[in-house]
């Protein structure tokens, strides 16, 4: 028996709706999230797979293209890797679409130029992306009983999370200075030739008053809905019954600091943190006193991350002799995934 708490892969699979799995660069997220996903699959579960990392791997890991339609990898599995750019373009396309209704034919070059500016923006791609996301999370319910994402390192995942709140926070801004601008729309019509509340003019193009009115209701209707969607995907990832949050580490110094990191802004975040996956654990060797040097190090960041992180369950998965690419060998790695839980579970 382990002497940290276990995590229980199988329920996570079974229980829950939508599991996320981050961590560090180069420690395995993609490898492990996939073979996850081909083990709920297995086990009867409609799975959808969705990659937000810019730099996608899953068509590594399944060794077969899946690009930005949701593509049938299995009996059960489908998979879908986000572009950050395209959402990004997507977005502000829509945007575009909705402003032309509004905008004059003299403002319509500028309104352009504006959104290319915002495309390049800070923000912009998270943006759209948690977007895709919170539409994915609320839409698939029908077609599927969990979602996996594959998510971008760390750093970008963090600031995904925590966008609901920071976007509550700007439409909040945005409603407020709207509501001022419905009033100042009702102060002007007073002073409208010709135009009174019993008896306004039927154009808009001859009222502009009217025209602010109707623009302004508009956009309101833009903003209250997308900060309801937004907020509605907070509730679910802050539900620990409903979300899982998983990390992916290596028993390595700078993983271990970061995923310490990451699971503390969580923390401050209510985001629900299920436990830690371990990959590349080594196995014990004294033929070699190089293989051996690297065994005793990594002994000794294990016994780290249990002092950091002791009270989180934990899955320790063995380095394996080569890589794990295609469905046979996510196949096979599931199984190992599987095999390493009970093990650490009983002792033996």
């Amino acid at each position: 028996m382990a002497d940290y708490p276990i995590l229980d892969i199988s329920k996570l699979i079974t229980d829950r709706q939508l599991i996320m799995v981050g961590g560090k660069g180069g420690v395995g997220k993609t490898t492990v999230s996939s073979a996850l996903a081909v083990a709920a699959a297995q086990n009867g579960r409609r799975v959808l797979l969705i990659s937000t990392d810019p730099a996608h791997s899953l068509a590594d890991a399944f060794n077969r293209k899946i690009g930005s339609q949701i593509t049938r990898m299995a009996p059960n599995l489908d998979a879908l890797e986000l572009d950050p750019d395209a959402e990004a373009e997507a977005y502000l396309d829509r945007v575009m679409q909705q402003m032309r209704r509004f905008a004059g034919p003299d403002q319509i070059n500028e309104l352009q130029r504006q959104l290319r500016l915002g495309a390049q923006s800070p923000g912009a791609q998270e943006a759209a992306i948690l977007e895709r996301m919170a539409t994915l999370i609320e839409n698939s319910e029908d077609d599927y009983d969990l979602l996996i994402f594959d998510t971008a390192p760390t750093g970008h995942t963090l600031r995904l999370l925590t966008l609901p709140e920071i976007m509550a926070a700007w439409t909040d801004g945005l409603l407020k200075h709207n509501k001022r601008s419905e009033k100042l729309g009702k102060a002007l019509s007073h002073l409208t030739p010709g135009r009174s509340l019993d008896n306004p003019l039927k154009s808009p193009e001859e009222n502009p008053v009217e025209d602010m009115d109707q623009r302004s209701k508009e956009l309101t209707k833009t903003l209250l809905r997308r900060q309801r969607l937004f907020q509605r995907t907070r509730r679910r990832l802050n539900d620990a019954d409903h979300t899982a949050f998983l990390f992916v580490m290596t028993p390595e110094k700078l993983p271990i600091l970061e995923t310490g990191r990451a699971i503390a802004a969580l923390g401050d975040a209510d985001i629900p943190v299920a436990g830690v996956i371990v990959n590349r654990v080594m196995p014990e060797t004294d033929n070699n006193s190089f293989w051996q040097a690297r065994y005793e190090r990594q002994k000794r960041h294990l016994d780290e991350i249990d002092s950091l992180l002791g009270d989180r369950p934990q899955c320790r998965l063995p380095l394996l002799e080569d890589d794990v690419s295609g469905l046979e060998s996510l196949t096979e790695f599931a199984r190992v995934i599987t095999v390493a839980a009970n093990i650490a579970n009983t002792g033996h």
